[in-house]
């Protein structure tokens, strides 16, 4: 499979899903998980996106270790994506407009968290991807080259 095909497959999955989860590894060198809300955007390959607030302690954990884990399935836990990155926190209004446009009517919780509505975009550039297709005994490893 190579990287533009591993793509499709998650903006597929991800479009069943809707969330994921994220791990980041804290100053207490412990891992932590949070749902979220990821997504892909047109033109802009080999990336996931989401927001947080610039209160949410995930902030921390990325400045000291930018190195994170998504996990996205779909409901029926019929196809899973697992992802290596490299986290980058982006405070650009064009890429928060892209960003709204693609999920902000489906991000009930951060704005019932995040009362001010103030938020920085979080973006993973992919360095491995794995697909699992558990049910079909699938397992593919794609690893995205780190230029461009």
């Amino acid at each position: 499979m190579t990287p533009h095909e591993m793509l499709a497959k998650l903006e597929d999955v991800l479009a069943k899903a809707k969330t994921g989860v994220l791990a980041t590894v804290g100053k207490d060198n412990q891992p932590h998980m949070r749902w979220m809300t990821p997504a892909v955007l047109p033109g802009r390959p080999g990336c996931v996106y989401a927001v947080t607030s610039p209160a949410f302690a995930k902030l921390l954990d990325v400045r000291g270790n930018p190195k994170v884990q998504w996990l996205i399935q779909t409901p029926s836990l019929r196809e899973v994506c697992a992802l290596d990155g490299v986290l980058t926190v982006i405070d650009n209004p064009a890429l928060k407009n892209e960003i709204i446009e693609a999920i902000g009517r489906i991000l009930f919780v951060f704005w019932k968290v995040n009362p001010q509505s103030e938020f920085v975009v979080l973006e993973t550039r992919i360095t491995q991807a794995t697909y699992f297709c558990p049910m079909k005994n699938i397992k593919v490893n794609v690893t995205f080259t780190t230029a461009g």
